[in-house]
């Protein structure tokens, strides 16, 4: 594993390393279901947002809904299994933009990071650390650093010892550190995020 070998060289990063099960990135179907996860999960535990997810799925029998089917839905339905007005709003905002834009996933597995961010977070409600979640997560891009995650932040000045109190300067210290882990650099947020909750 390529990865493995490259993240190592920096000896902080191999130690988490080595505490934690390898893991490997997938390309995944249905981005627009993605997105909107990723909104209903925004600020929720894990545990919370398997819960609104499973909420969701469960308004279409237990089928991934179209993002017609999602923009079809009542409001009021939305609402009902626990969503926000906001969030109820972004998710339906998500849907209406894939049909409008007639996105297909083929096409966004196409795109570089930087299209893929410039043309999603032209959606309201939809922020650059969304769309890095999902060219991790969803897309299976190896190269991204999401800079702007709390949790990679406390992970990373715990490891460094970065001063978290000037923003500014903490960030780019972590822009500086993480360039060295590029092109690899999705793996090793997750080996940060891993570290962080398992510790």
């Amino acid at each position: 594993m390529e990865h493995l070998i490259h993240l190592q060289k920096d000896k902080k990063l191999h130690k988490i390393i080595e505490q934690q099960q390898p893991f490997v990135l997938a390309k995944r179907k249905n981005v627009h279901l993605h997105l909107c996860n990723s909104i209903m999960s925004q600020q929720l535990s894990t545990k919370v947002a398997d819960v609104f997810q499973q909420r969701f799925i469960n308004l279409y029998n237990g089928k991934v809904p179209t993002a017609a089917q999602v923009v079809e839905t009542p409001f009021e339905t939305l609402r009902s299994i626990g969503l926000s007005n906001a969030k109820a709003n972004y998710v339906q905002n998500v849907c209406a933009f894939f049909i409008e834009q007639k996105i297909t996933d083929t096409q966004l597995h196409k795109m570089s990071n930087e299209k893929v961010i410039n043309f999603l977070t032209q959606i309201k409600g939809v922020g650059k650390w969304t769309v890095e979640m999902i060219l991790m997560f969803t897309l299976g891009r190896e190269d991204v650093f999401a800079v702007d995650d709390l949790g990679i932040q406390q992970a990373m000045c715990k490891l460094y010892k970065i001063d978290f109190t000037d923003k500014k300067a903490m960030k780019e210290k972590m822009l500086s550190l993480s360039k060295k882990w590029s092109p690899y650099r999705t793996y090793a947020c997750r080996y940060l995020w891993g570290w962080k909750d398992g510790d």
